[in-house]
C-alpha cells in the first residue's frame, strides 16, 4: 500500500462515517493496488458459508461461486437454503457443485450434526462464520442460552472445535464476520457467577450484539494461537444495506440509507480473506475491513477490559457451553 493510500485509509477509518459507508469502500477500491479477483481463481477449493440465504452471506456465496469455489451453504431453514442453492446454480452456471447442510447455529446439537457432515468433505479450504442477527427481544435456545451468544459465539466455537483436525489437515482459513459495533463493547468477564451478557434483566439487543461481536474478535485471536496450522481472520463489513440491518435497525437504515454499502461491497473483504494469497494476510488472528488490517480497540475502556484473565475466562466458558447438552 502506498504512503498516500495509507494516509487516506487511516483518515477514512478514524472518521468512521465516511470510512464505514459506501464512500470509504468506493475510494479504497479504486486504488491501483486493489487486487483484482479473476473468475475461476479458486476452482477446486471447497468453501463453507453459514447464514448464506440473504444479506452478506448470500453476497459472499455468489462472489465465491463466480470465482469457481465449490460451496456448502449452511442454513437453518430447509426451504430458504435450498432456494438459495437453486438461485446460485441458475444465476451463475458452472460445473462446481453447491451443497446444503442444515443447522440452526444457535442449537448446539444441530451444529454438531452439521460439523460431522462437513468433516466428511474430501477437503475444506475456507469456513466463513457469518450466521447471526441482532434480536431486539431476548430469545433463548433449547438449552436456555440467550440466542445471540448461542448463534454467534458458542455455535461457531463448537463448529470450529469439531472441524479443527480437518481445518489443520487442509491448512484452511476461518473467516468470522464481526461488526464495527464491537468497538463500543468491552470484553465481559465470563468467569463470574452471573456474567452480564447472561442476565435476563435489562436486555438490550444492540448492546448484546456488540458484545457478541467483541467476543468473536477476541476468540479469533485466541484461535490463532491455539491452532497455528489454520489461518484465522475476523472482519467488519462497514455499514451495509442488508435485510438484517433494515429489520433490526430501521431508524439507522432510514437515516444512513443513501450512504449504506450494498451487500456485495460489504462482503468484499470476506471473499478476499478467503481467496487472496496467504502472503497478503500476514500473521493469523487479524481483524480486517476493506482489505486492511485494523486495530481491535479504539476506546481506552474496551482496551482495559481485554486482559488475559477475561480472555481465559471467555475460552473456558465457550468450552463448557460446547460440551453442554443439548
Amino acid at each position: 500500500m502506498s504512503r498516500v493510500r495509507q494516509l487516506m485509509d487511516g483518515v477514512l477509518d478514524a472518521t468512521v462515517v465516511p470510512g464505514y459507508s459506501r464512500i470509504g469502500y468506493e475510494i479504497r477500491s479504486r486504488s491501483s493496488d486493489w487486487e483484482s479477483l479473476p473468475a475461476g481463481m479458486v476452482s477446486g477449493r471447497v468453501m463453507v458459508v453459514t447464514g448464506a440465504t440473504s444479506g452478506l452471506g448470500s453476497a459472499t456465496a455468489r462472489r465465491l461461486r463466480r470465482l469457481g469455489a465449490t460451496l456448502v451453504l449452511v442454513g437453518r431453514d430447509r426451504e430458504r437454503t435450498e432456494a438459495a442453492r437453486e438461485s446460485l446454480l441458475e444465476e451463475i452456471p458452472g460445473p462446481a457443485p453447491v451443497d446444503v447442510v442444515l443447522a440452526d447455529m444457535a442449537e448446539p446439537s444441530q451444529v454438531r450434526d452439521a460439523a460431522r457432515s462437513l468433516a466428511s468433505l474430501p477437503r475444506l479450504d475456507v469456513l466463513v462464520h457469518n450466521a447471526g442477527a441482532l434480536s431486539k427481544q431476548r430469545v433463548v435456545n433449547s438449552g436456555g442460552l440467550e440466542s445471540t451468544l448461542a448463534s454467534q459465539v458458542v455455535g461457531p466455537f463448537i463448529m470450529t472445535t469439531m472441524l479443527s483436525d480437518v481445518l489443520a489437515r487442509d491448512r484452511a482459513r476461518v473467516v468470522t464476520v464481526s461488526s464495527g459495533g464491537m468497538y463500543a463493547a468491552s470484553l465481559p468477564d465470563m468467569g463470574v457467577d452471573e456474567p452480564a451478557p447472561l442476565r435476563p434483566g435489562g436486555y438490550d439487543g444492540t448492546r448484546q450484539y456488540a458484545t457478541a461481536k467483541r467476543m468473536q474478535v477476541t476468540l479469533n485471536e485466541l484461535w490463532a494461537a491455539h491452532s497455528p496450522s489454520v489461518h484465522f481472520a475476523a472482519m467488519h463489513p462497514g455499514w451495509a444495506d442488508t435485510p438484517g440491518v433494515r429489520s433490526s435497525l430501521p431508524g439507522f437504515a432510514r437515516v444512513t440509507g443513501p450512504f449504506l454499502r450494498d451487500a456485495e461491497q460489504g462482503a468484499d473483504t470476506i471473499v478476499w480473506l478467503g481467496v487472496t494469497e496467504l502472503a497478503n494476510l500476514g500473521a493469523s488472528g487479524g481483524f480486517w475491513s476493506d482489505r486492511s488490517r485494523r486495530p481491535i480497540h479504539r476506546l481506552g475502556s474496551t482496551r482495559s477490559s481485554d486482559d488475559p484473565q477475561r480472555r481465559r475466562a471467555l475460552w473456558e466458558w465457550c468450552e463448557r457451553e460446547a460440551t453442554r447438552v443439548p
